[in-house]
């Protein structure tokens, strides 16, 4: 870098004394590109200015361009478009100009982002604007640390907030984080501003126009609601929820919140909504809270029936009585499946039906695991029942057994030497798990203790058992005879029981 003397040599010899920059250069010993900076500042911060470079082919795709630019700033970094890439795309769609042009647009574009942007100021009325963004976060789940995907909707107005935990961020996700939050929310915001998520577009075509997804679209029209989604790389249309979740991680999410399950930790982040309720974001007037209460009547209502927003799958049924999702496989009743099912995906549960009935044949907690078994061993019993001697190698009975009470195995070693033949000690005892289908464990437990007790250890009179204890007789109360002495001595007197003797003579 020149210092200021050599730079004033310079100029004084190119404006005073009227050399050329080629004798300055030969005879200072300075490159002619350094003589030309120090000609034209000579403080050497002024850049010489170019022409701008005309691009008249170009000028109906550079907005295409920048989109395609925007989507490349998303992908992982080795995997980001090339110029050469873009320059096939937008050659397809019919852009004649060359490739050099194509890489001029896109370094120019590059250095607009390193530039400060600046943003209007938006207001919104109550009611009328909501926003969705999806965020990152670590928690402990089990004492190990778990990346989940949290949702996040936030009110315009009143900038009431919602976030719901899930494993991923598919559709099924997306859909409930939607039904919850209107339900946080006491209502339905007029329109919903988006990123263009896949789970809500399928397509971004050119300029504001998107082709989105069938069941978005399904959703959106039971709730009617309006949804806008922001242009590729424009965060500031819907700035206030991504700084939002921001905070909300923060605040409310740091240190890492410590939870067994998704269930919990979703009931600590509805909790965490209500406490930011109180919360008086700088710029307003009144909390959160107060300003909701204003909001709230401004919402669309709920509708009536709250929208079946699951994604649905067609199986088949293994020879283990089976369905496989997603590479892992769920049990169905031995005695109900049918060989083509249909499988709906919530977030975090999985339904499977036959193809023609409104109730489901099986409930089963969804894994996110990978090659599976999700057993509930009451689906193997019916089958079992025909074939007792399979009891001790049967797979989802061998887990249960692990943590069923232990007075179980007092009961089945009490059947086996009751009746030691041809299997029936099992037979019964499958028929006493087959209770677990109607009465909770405690209660079944307690009911087997008191047949073991009372020496009628089988089927029916655990069943007796149960049923006394679910169904007590009510006590009768006794009557209170201290207004009636003359009857105070009934049900007190001897009884002889010789009088009977006399039924047998025929005598009266």
């Amino acid at each position: 870098m020149l210092e200021v003397e050599e730079r004033e040599e310079i100029r004084r010899a190119y404006h005073v004394e009227g050399k050329k920059i080629r004798e300055i250069s030969r005879e200072l010993g300075y490159s002619r590109q350094t003589v030309r900076k120090a000609i034209v500042a000579a403080d050497g911060k002024k850049a010489i200015k170019k022409r701008e470079r005309k691009a008249p082919v170009m000028g109906p795709y550079k907005e295409r361009i920048a989109e395609l630019y925007a989507e490349s700033e998303r992908q992982p970094r080795k995997q980001r478009y090339t110029a050469k890439t873009i320059y096939k795309i937008v050659g397809k769609e019919g852009y004649q100009g060359s490739l050099s042009t194509v890489g001029h647009y896109l370094a120019e574009l590059r250095k607009e982002k390193r530039r400060p942007q600046v943003y209007l100021p938006l207001e919104f009325d109550p009611g009328t604007d909501a926003q969705v963004d999806w965020g990152e976060a670590v928690v402990m789940m089990k004492g190990e640390q778990k990346k989940v995907q949290v949702f996040v909707m936030r009110l315009s107005y009143s900038r009431r907030v919602y976030m719901r935990a899930f494993p991923n961020q598919k559709q099924e996700a997306f859909l409930e984080g939607h039904v919850e939050a209107f339900k946080h929310f006491g209502g339905v915001p007029h329109r919903i501003s988006y990123d263009n998520l896949k789970t809500a577009v399928a397509e971004v075509l050119r300029g504001k126009k998107r082709k989105e997804q069938r069941q978005f679209i399904t959703f959106r029209s039971h709730y009617l609601f309006e949804s806008h989604f922001c242009t590729p790389g424009a965060g500031n249309e819907k700035g206030g929820v991504e700084h939002g979740v921001g905070y909300l991680r923060r605040n409310y999410m740091t240190p890492l919140l410590k939870v067994n399950s998704y269930q919990e930790l979703n009931d600590q982040l509805g909790q965490s909504c209500l406490e930011d309720d109180e919360r008086q974001v700088s710029g307003q007037k009144t909390s959160i809270k107060v300003a909701w209460a204003e909001e709230i009547s401004y919402l669309r209502p709920l509708p009536n029936d709250e929208m079946d927003y699951s994604r649905s799958l067609g199986v088949v049924l293994s020879p283990y009585s089976q369905v496989v999702v997603e590479t892992n496989r769920y049990s169905v009743p031995t005695d109900k499946g049918v060989k083509k099912l249909k499988v709906k995906l919530y977030p975090f549960r999985v339904e499977i039906y036959r193809p023609d009935e409104k109730e489901p044949l099986a409930v089963h907690p969804r894994s996110y695991g990978h090659q599976e078994d999700i057993f509930d061993p009451l689906h193997y019993l019916p089958l079992l029942e025909k074939r007792p001697g399979a009891l001790g190698h049967t797979k989802p009975v061998r887990e249960w057994r692990k943590a069923w009470p232990p007075v179980y195995e007092t009961l089945l070693r009490r059947l086996q030497e009751q009746y030691p033949d041809d299997g029936r000690g099992v037979r019964e005892f499958i028929r006493i798990l087959r209770l677990h289908q109607s009465y909770p464990v405690d209660l079944i437990e307690q009911a087997v203790k008191q047949s073991l007790e009372f020496n009628c250890a089988h089927a029916d009179g655990v069943a007796l058992c149960l049923r006394q204890i679910s169904h007590p007789e009510p006590r009768q109360a006794e009557l209170d005879l201290s207004e009636h002495p003359k009857l105070s001595s009934v049900g007190q007197q001897k009884v002889d029981l010789a009088q009977y003797d006399s039924f047998l003579g025929g005598g009266l």
